[in-house]
């Protein structure tokens, strides 16, 4: 069961913010089991949205942020590449966590009382063949945690939540059913933000850079963009397009590659994107987690 101590609010951090890294979420959510992970000895800052621990972390309420970029199942997780971009944060370290969902409900509930189940809509789409199998109505909530928390709460036999067993010590709940996750390798990705980017001096070869970009609106405008990647021999393990606004027209592009700007060969193929779009904005260098090869 998580030591309540280590948990902070936004109103008594003055001391223990170099200390204190802050997740989106509550007590018990998979961001702050990986928190505890990475930083078992750092005091936790749970906040309500994305934008509230990135904001934490502007405005030094928090040293770090941990953060779910995403999932081996569900995929990327909404908002986060359009947030990081203008946070003025810098990605300083990723953690791979193992996903282990539980369908938690009250002590008098069973699988014949259930009806609907509540939880982060990641989680929802981590589970949705099982959950259909259950015959259960999906309801999104904001966070895992929470959605445990709202279950011990309302206190009704009919409804359940996914999150995970540590949440269920937390809030007192019944373990109806555990690995409830469609994969059983489901994994999520986190990134750990700081206000600071990691100095050259600090990393070796081994490391990803991550940044986005916006290609010019020409035909090829993206091979031409991407060319130099290829000719440099660098390995780009990630790319994804999203749109940032509105418009179907201009579209962005998120990715990782292999390497930093140090390196003649990444300096080079960096030099050619810059070439052929219309901005790039880098999110941070950082050493390569030690489970990332095991993914």
């Amino acid at each position: 069961m998580p030591n309540q101590q280590d948990m902070l609010s936004s109103e008594d951090t003055s001391d223990t913010s170099e200390n204190t890294i802050a997740f989106q979420g509550e007590l018990g959510a998979y961001s702050h089991m990986a928190c505890r992970a990475v930083y078992p000895d750092m005091h936790v800052l749970p906040c309500p949205s994305f934008e509230d621990a990135l904001a934490a972390v502007q405005k030094g309420n928090a040293k770090l942020a941990m953060i779910p970029i995403e999932n081996s199942t569900a995929g990327r997780v909404a908002d986060i590449h359009i947030l990081l971009p203008g946070s003025g944060l810098f990605i300083i370290g990723e953690h791979f966590e193992t996903i282990r969902h539980c369908l938690l409900a009250t002590h008098n509930a069973d699988d014949t009382t259930l009806k609907r189940v509540t939880s982060h809509v990641q989680a929802l789409g981590q589970c949705r063949k099982n959950l259909r199998a259950m015959g259960l109505v999906r309801e999104p909530f904001a966070d895992t945690a929470g959605s445990a928390r709202y279950v011990a709460d309302l206190g009704d036999n009919t409804i359940a939540g996914i999150a995970s067993e540590l949440a269920a010590e937390v809030y007192d709940l019944k373990i109806i059913k555990r690995d409830l996750q469609d994969e059983g390798n489901n994994t999520t990705r986190f990134v750990v933000l700081s206000q600071e980017a990691l100095h050259q001096d600090t990393y070796n070869d081994s490391v990803m850079t991550s940044f986005t970009f916006e290609v010019r609106n020409i035909p090829a405008a993206l091979y031409k963009a991407l060319g130099g990647f290829a000719t440099n021999s660098v390995n780009m393990t990630k790319l994804e397009s999203y749109y940032e606004s509105d418009s179907f027209k201009v579209s962005e592009f998120y990715a990782d590659i292999e390497g930093h700007e140090g390196m003649e060969n990444v300096a080079r193929a960096m030099e050619e994107l810059r070439f052929h779009t219309k901005h790039v904005n880098l999110l941070g260098t950082y050493p390569i987690a030690r489970k990332r090869s095991k993914y």
